[in-house]
């Protein structure tokens, strides 16, 4: 009986922890290029244009 009762308890308590994770996210590089090369496809998604080249996605901003 006693150890029924520790075996209860220790799954009770077992149950009580989080199955939740923390994510830390790094920041991102940005890179600023003011004309894009000769080789780049323009890439419509969703109604907004993108530059895609060397298998990457860019968009025009201010910047370049």
């Amino acid at each position: 009986m006693k150890t029924c009762i520790t075996l209860l308890l220790t799954i009770g308590l077992l149950s009580f922890n989080s199955c939740a994770s923390r994510v830390v996210m790094s920041p991102t590089t940005v890179a600023v290029i003011k004309t894009p090369p000769k080789t780049h496809k323009i890439v419509k998604v969703k109604g907004k244009r993108f530059y895609f080249w060397n298998g990457k996605h860019y968009k025009k901003t201010r910047r370049g």
